[in-house]
């Protein structure tokens, strides 16, 4: 059975309380992933993301609170909303000194700690902190015809395991680059991918081929992120340290195309996911239904690593370590809460796009605070909360005024409400269906209360703060639209 997802990877390893030895800790995670063959997909093959989820859970309905590089990160590390965390809910944010992360805690804690690739990012990081752990990113690969980050991730994380003190537990934060953009065109057809391989093929992007192509390219990149994977799933076991290992596998958000990346729709925050631990896990193999958040991730590190939540020295943690997953007892878990503020900065005046969305049972039910503004940033900016690529290029240059186009960059009413069984794709707005008043109301209710128990800023009066936080990089406002011009006058020539 197919199950439809979207996200990236994390591999985490953990240890019981029960047991003296500390667990090590593996977290792998994928740069704008939503797919792997574990879910059914065949464009796409992750045999090593596959093989945890065989020996370990699979993960259907895992959220990312936010679906921007930045914050999603922010969350795992911090156990918090997006929400409950200041400048940190934006996408390059000034981190807030008051946030400790879990694994600053897990170093406090006797723990090595260290990251290749992309940590928490992009943002400016507090002076002298380690938000993910030592930095081990100096060896890197030789040139290769995918256009992909050049650290060699699998021998940094060797580099890592030898400079480990003897007898000290570890946390390894494998943050890959891939498969954020840019891509090798044509990449995936050179691999010997063909259109015909296609199981996935949203409606609201057409079946163009620069469409096709651009989806089989972003598939090689997924691919080899998993390769690395493997290879350092590989390292643990020649270490003997892959028993000990707990492995979570997922990615920071949905991939970079229109209506996914930096969107709160049901398809772009629920995310592939997927947890091993040989040895504490009842039943491996299982599927996992019921609804979790990466606000759940520090938490499950803290527990698993033996570290009392109150002791760590954090910030209050929101999340609910992931145990009862592990011991097959979830009970209660039956909704879950997304959102997001200000992505890339491309409104006048720094606006971002706030929304809060609100996930229980087949339905979500999304609110936008700012339905006058853009969702993917103004027209002359360039839709700039998308990532460019070929099939955004095909749908702003070839598209515009399409039902295709309004879809992905046109502006959204105040509410949406979708039945996400039935319509996958979030096509159907329910909102102002009668029918649907009393479950709408209800749903809105709902978000609305644990949002104000949350301490959101929305629900306070005080929701400007998100768009008036200082960024770490912006381009302004003006540079980027005349960026756009400078663009739009080379394609005429």
């Amino acid at each position: 059975m197919k199950h439809w997802i979207t996200g990236g990877i994390v591999a985490v390893a953990l240890l019981t309380g029960a047991e003296t030895q500390k667990p090590n800790i593996l977290f792998a995670l994928a740069d704008d992933m939503s797919h792997a063959s574990a879910y059914g997909y065949e464009f796409v093959q992750t045999p090593n993301f596959d093989s945890i989820a065989e020996g370990g859970l699979l993960f259907n309905r895992m959220y990312t609170p936010s679906s921007k590089c930045a914050p999603s990160r922010a969350v795992m590390i911090t156990g918090r909303n997006p929400w409950q965390l200041e400048a940190a809910a934006n996408h390059q944010p000034i981190w807030p000194e008051k946030f400790k992360s879990v694994v600053e805690a897990l170093a406090d804690n006797g723990y090595f700690a260290g990251f290749t690739g992309k940590g928490w990012n992009p943002g400016i990081h507090p002076k002298g902190r380690l938000l993910t752990g030592k930095e081990y990113n100096a060896i890197s690969i030789e040139p290769t015809s995918l256009k992909v980050a050049k650290y060699d991730y699998a021998e940094n994380f060797r580099v890592f395991l030898a400079d480990k003190p003897p007898d000290q537990p570890f946390f390894f934060w494998y943050g890959c680059k891939e498969p954020h953009r840019g891509y090798a065109f044509k990449s995936g057809v050179n691999a010997g991918k063909k259109f015909e391989d296609l199981d996935f093929l949203p409606s609201f992007w057409g079946d163009a081929d620069e469409v096709k192509h651009d989806i089989l390219d972003y598939a090689v990149e997924v691919e080899y992120f998993d390769r690395q994977l493997g290879k350092i799933l590989q390292q643990l076991e020649e270490a003997g340290e892959l028993e000990n290992t707990l492995i979570i596998a997922t990615s920071d958000n949905g991939m970079p195309f229109p209506r996914y990346k930096g969107h709160p729709h049901e398809f772009a925050t629920r995310l592939p996911f997927v947890v091993k631990w040989p040895g504490h896990i009842v039943d491996p193999g299982r599927d996992c239904n019921a609804f979790a958040s990466f606000i759940d991730l520090a938490p499950t590190l803290l527990e698993a690593a033996g570290i009392p939540a109150t002791q760590s020295g954090m910030q209050p943690i929101e999340g609910k370590s992931l145990s009862d997953f592990f011991s097959n007892t979830v009970a209660g878990r039956d909704q879950v809460l997304t959102g997001r503020e200000r992505n890339d900065m491309c409104r006048p005046n720094s606006w971002g796009y706030p929304v809060r969305s609100f996930h229980k049972g087949d339905y979500v039910y999304m609110h936008n605070f700012e339905p006058d503004r853009w969702p993917c940033g103004n027209p002359d900016a360039g839709f700039r909360d998308t990532d460019w690529g070929p099939v955004k290029s095909y749908l702003v240059y070839k598209q515009e005024g399409t039902t295709a186009f309004e879809l992905c960059f046109g502006k959204r009413p105040g509410e949406e409400l979708y039945n996400v069984k039935a319509d996958p794709e979030c096509l159907k707005n329910l909102a102002a269906n009668p029918e649907y008043a009393a479950m709408k109301g209800k749903m809105k209710s709902a978000l609305f209360a644990e949002l104000a128990i949350q301490g959101d800023p929305r629900m306070h009066g005080n929701g400007a703060i998100f768009d008036y936080a200082r960024p770490s990089r912006a381009t302004q406002y003006d540079d980027l639209v005349k960026q756009v011009e400078k663009g739009k006058k080379k394609k005429k020539k």
